[in-house]
């Protein structure tokens, strides 16, 4: 976390907690937990996309022997595994401490003893339902504006007159 980001906003998200929360990432973690991580990256990237919240997605590792812990980034998500004897937990509340009153910090957990804990450490909490019920709102709100854009675009189409719609035709036929 250190070094020159200039987010004003951070999202941790636990990841196994938000996995086990989210039906469809419940089933899909029944398959396959590999995928499931990669559901969760991929929605997570998007949130990150349109919020402009900075999203760091950690994961449990803690169990892992000899696990000194890794971290990269995928699509434009920090994705963290914790070292062997750190839980996800451990990881965002020593973050916290850094940023927590620095920072605008919100935790994505279900744990409900995280979430006392993050508060107290200057975060806030989301549940994970919560964070599902966001990104669904949030993908409501980009399909309402693209439709409302493209209805634009039809009314300007609309005001053209036949013979430059033919040429502008044409055109895109001469492109193919």
């Amino acid at each position: 976390m250190k070094g020159k980001d200039n987010s004003k906003e951070y999202l941790f998200v636990d990841g196994y907690n938000v996995i086990n929360s989210w039906k469809r990432l419940q089933e899909l973690s029944s398959i396959d937990l590999n995928l499931a991580r990669e559901e969760l990256i991929e929605t997570m990237a998007e949130y990150q996309s349109y919020s402009g919240i900075k999203v760091i997605i950690v994961f449990d590792a803690h169990m892992v022997k000899g696990n000194s812990g890794k971290k990269e980034i995928i699509k434009g998500v920090e994705v963290i595994y914790t070292k062997e004897n750190e839980t996800a937990d451990q990881y965002i509340e020593k973050v916290l401490d850094d940023i927590g009153r620095i920072r605008k910090v919100r935790v994505a957990t279900s744990d409900w003893m995280e979430q006392q804990i993050v508060l107290g450490r200057g975060g806030t909490r989301i549940s994970a339902r919560e964070l599902e019920v966001e990104i669904c709102n949030y993908k409501r709100l980009i399909n309402k504006k693209r439709r409302s854009q493209k209805a634009k675009g039809d009314l300007f189409i609309g005001k053209l007159n036949e013979d430059i719609l033919k040429k502008l035709d044409e055109w895109a036929k001469g492109k193919e």
